[in-house]
């Protein structure tokens, strides 16, 4: 069972927001011991890196600091996911965190690692010696075709992208 998320007001004894630089750093808590107040009191919090995102930890629980510098801002724990829009996941500056949908948040996804074509939503079908796009939209696969040519199979995937609402960096 996870733990209880800390309050607010708690967040605010113990950290500081930089909303313009996305950087936290430690107060001078008086709950600490003072060989720990005199070692971080006023250095950057979260610096640590867990799946790509800044990360720490508050009484032995890890939280990632995009989502503990929003709830600094807005005064409030975010419900949903939160998407850093220009997809670089330690900038956690608050202009660049929107709580989005998990399915907002996969239409502002990179490309996978695993993608061979180099093309997000395509991929060589070799039954028919032909490139194949698609697109996953609310749940379902989207054939859009079979392609001669990678650029045909790019543009039909670009297409579907800007019609189903995809930002212009999901899959680069």
């Amino acid at each position: 069972m996870a733990k209880p998320l800390p309050s607010i007001e708690y967040l605010r004894q113990r950290l500081r927001y930089e909303p313009e630089t996305g950087k936290l750093f430690w107060l001078d808590y008086d709950g600490m011991p003072n060989s720990w107040r005199a070692k971080y009191a006023g250095t950057e919090a979260f610096t640590a890196k867990v799946k790509g995102y800044q990360a720490g930890r508050i009484d032995d629980v890890m939280f990632y600091a995009h989502r503990v510098a929003y709830a600094l801002y807005h005064e409030v724990w975010p419900e949903d996911q939160l998407d850093h829009a220009n997809g670089v996941p330690t900038d956690n500056r608050i202009n660049n965190l929107r709580v989005v949908t998990n399915q907002v948040n996969m239409r502002n996804s990179k490309k996978r690692s695993d993608n061979s074509s180099g093309v997000t939503g395509v991929t060589w079908n070799s039954l028919r010696n032909k490139w194949a796009a698609q697109v996953h939209v609310g749940g379902k696969h989207i054939h859009l075709g079979l392609f001669e040519k990678l650029e045909d199979a790019r543009q039909a995937r670009a297409e579907a992208s800007r019609l189903y609402g995809f930002t212009e960096r999901h899959g680069t």
